[in-house]
C-alpha cells in the first residue's frame, strides 16, 4: 500500500512539473485586431468624411450634438450606408473605447420617410427644447437604450449600452439631443 502511494505521489509530482513548465506561445494574431485596423475594414472612417458623403448623398446638412456622454472614448468612427436606395441609408457615428468596451454610443440618422417605427418600445416621452418628442426606449433585450427624435426631416436614434446607463440617464440623453440647438461651425 505504502508503495503505491509514493508511487502514485511521484507520478502527481512528475505531471505537476510538466504542466508548470509548459509555456504556450501567443501569436500576434491570436491578440486583438486594433479599432484603428477593424473599424475601417468594416466601412468605417472619420466622422467628418463619413458626414460629408451622407449630406452630399441627401444634398442637405445634418446638425450633430455638441454634447457627448460624460464617459470616456477613445474613439469616434462614422459610416455612411448606402445599401439600396434611399430606404436604407444612414449614416452613423460611433464613440467606443478600447479601455472600456461598455462605453459605447451610437447616433444613428436616417430620412424621416424611412424612420424606424418604436412606438410598441417606449419606455417614456420627453420634450426636446425645440418641442419635438423624444422617445425612450429601455428594453434590456436591446442591450442598448435609446433616444429616438424627429429633427429637420431626419430620425435620430442615440444608444448608449445599458451596462453604463447609470451614468448616462435619460436626462444625459435629452441633454444631448438638446445640444443640437446650439449653433456651431461647419468642420
Amino acid at each position: 500500500m505504502n508503495k503505491y502511494f509514493i508511487i502514485l505521489l511521484l507520478l502527481g509530482c512528475v505531471l505537476i512539473n510538466i504542466t508548470n513548465n509548459v509555456t504556450v506561445d501567443a501569436k500576434s494574431s491570436d491578440s486583438p485586431q486594433p479599432y484603428e485596423e477593424f473599424f475601417p475594414e468594416i466601412g468605417y472612417k472619420t466622422v467628418e468624411s463619413a458626414l460629408k458623403d451622407f449630406e452630399q448623398h441627401f444634398n442637405k446638412e445634418l446638425k450633430l450634438p455638441l454634447r457627448v456622454p460624460p464617459i470616456s472614448f477613445t474613439h469616434r468612427f462614422g459610416r455612411f450606408s448606402n445599401i439600396d436606395g434611399d430606404i436604407n441609408d444612414e449614416f452613423e457615428l460611433t464613440m467606443i473605447s478600447d479601455q472600456l468596451p461598455r462605453n459605447h454610443f451610437k447616433i444613428n440618422v436616417r430620412p424621416i420617410q424611412h424612420k424606424i417605427p418604436f412606438k410598441k418600445y417606449i419606455s417614456d416621452v420627453f420634450k426636446l427644447n425645440n418641442g419635438s418628442d423624444a422617445l425612450y426606449i429601455n428594453d434590456p433585450k436591446f442591450g442598448f437604450d435609446m433616444l429616438a427624435f424627429e429633427r429637420d426631416n431626419w430620425q435620430y436614434v442615440f444608444s448608449i449600452d445599458q451596462d453604463v446607463s447609470d451614468k448616462v440617464t435619460s436626462d444625459v440623453l435629452i441633454d444631448i439631443a438638446n445640444s443640437i440647438d446650439y449653433p456651431s461651425e461647419k468642420y
